[in-house]
């Protein structure tokens, strides 16, 4: 193998590439300014610890090494929002946060949404708002985003976690049970949940049936609202999209729903989740939505604020334009 080779997965821009890439991000971290984002660089490695959270997919996809000054283990950073978690955690503030990044990262093993190993992962988070306003603000911010990019035929997909979260909240399975179910909807296999069904005990079995094909548009919200009726976090969980569905809507913007969807990259979220498409691509450009308690797991720095926030791969979508 010759030495100037790069590691699969593992690239890098040079000349034009490079140059597009340092204008666009300079245009969005402007327009992430003028919202009223605050720019952070977190460090790039950091305790593992604190990497990892609770997010089983973030530990595998995770680079980790004793360091030799501290005896502890590091970890290189495979995603910014644990580490916004932190930075919001150690601030301790009753207020609205906002927070900006571009920053490299990187991964042991390629995803479903990254375009390579070492993507340049943008993005921005909001905290201490627990209140749909945010939500529709962090969305719009990324469409924008997106825009500056000149991705055209964008359409809006938007789920809500919240409303499988609460069905699974009122079953006794065990936790490797209900892991298993969630790896069933988000590999959206319905002969997987059939078989999950009929070798379980599941309380609210039809319930997951129906979810599971709970995708479209937003005439699909007044069908979940007539299923979901007597579970009262998930009626709200809906209600919530529906308020969401009307501020889009009257500005314009194309959304569909997929009531399921269940990111496997971010176990995290607790409530809205949302994803950008475009004709021009295969798979989604741009994801995030809306997560619950993470700064509670940094000790002294103890804080159940929530918080929303979206990323997509900046070096790829840069390079695409």
């Amino acid at each position: 193998m010759s030495t100037w080779q790069l590691p699969e997965g593992i690239d890098e821009l040079t000349g034009k590439q490079a140059l597009a890439f340092e204008s666009i991000r300079r245009k969005l971290l402007d327009l992430y300014q003028d919202r009223g984002f605050g720019l952070v660089i977190p460090p790039m490695a950091e305790y593992a610890d604190s990497l990892l959270l609770t997010s089983g997919s973030l530990d595998t996809k995770t680079f980790k090494f004793l360091d030799s000054a501290s005896g502890k283990m590091l970890g290189i950073h495979a995603d910014i929002t644990p580490q916004i978690a932190r930075i919001d955690a150690k601030k301790s503030s009753n207020k609205i946060e906002k927070y900006c990044y571009i920053n490299a990262i990187l991964q042991t093993r390629a995803d479903d949404f990254y375009a390579s190993r070492s993507p340049i992962q943008a993005g921005a988070e909001l905290y201490g708002s627990e209140g749909i306003e945010a939500d529709i603000e962090v969305i719009e911010l990324m469409l924008d985003s997106l825009k500056l990019l000149s991705i055209e035929s964008i359409v809006l997909s938007i789920g809500n976690a919240g409303i499988f979260n609460s069905i699974i909240d009122e079953e006794e399975l065990t936790t490797g049970q209900a892991t298993q179910l969630r790896q069933i909807f988000q590999k959206r296999s319905t002969p997987d949940l059939n078989l999950f069904l009929s070798g379980n005990s599941v309380i609210n079995a039809d319930k997951f049936t129906k979810l599971m094909g709970l995708e479209g548009e937003s005439k699909i919200l007044i069908e979940a609202l007539a299923i979901f009726e007597d579970t009262p976090k998930a009626k709200k969980a809906i209600l919530d999209l529906i308020e969401i569905d009307k501020e889009l809507v009257s500005k314009g913007i194309e959304v569909v729903y997929d009531l399921a969807e269940l990111k496997s990259y971010y176990e995290y979220h607790t409530g809205v989740v949302f994803s950008a498409h475009s004709s021009n691509f295969s798979k989604a450009i741009a994801q995030g939505g809306r997560y619950h308690g993470l700064g509670e797991l940094f000790g002294k720095y103890k804080n159940s604020r929530s918080a929303t926030g979206f990323s997509f791969d900046l070096k790829f979508l840069s390079q695409s334009i």
